[in-house]
């Protein structure tokens, strides 16, 4: 399965990365700026995943409502979540992944 994770500490996109590598699936990692380009990046992002991880707390408004309404367009599976570090995700990515599978994809 193919994850999107939009913010989150950029230092962490690494072991993000490899953990979902290691248990069988691909991440996308966007740092949910949107000025310039990064907005269409973020928009290509989500029609992209299987899953999109959208976090609040360190997103800006903008950032969120670009995610949340290119989900929506391309009927992608959107959860919002505060934080989202590491060992959390890798706790996480089991509960998530079959989630991501039971929830049909419209678009």
């Amino acid at each position: 399965m193919k994850i999107g994770i939009v913010g989150g500490v950029e230092r962490n996109e690494p072991q993000y990365r490899k953990i979902a590598e290691d248990a069988g699936h691909e991440l996308v990692f966007h740092s949910g700026h949107v000025n310039g380009r990064s907005g269409d990046k973020l928009v290509e992002v989500a029609r992209s995943v299987q899953l999109l991880l959208v976090l609040t707390d360190v997103n800006s408004h903008g950032a969120v409502g670009v995610a949340r309404k290119a989900a929506a367009k391309f009927g992608t599976p959107v959860m919002l979540m505060r934080r989202l570090g590491p060992s959390r995700f890798a706790a996480d990515l089991p509960k998530l992944a079959t989630t991501a599978a039971n929830t049909r994809r419209v678009a």
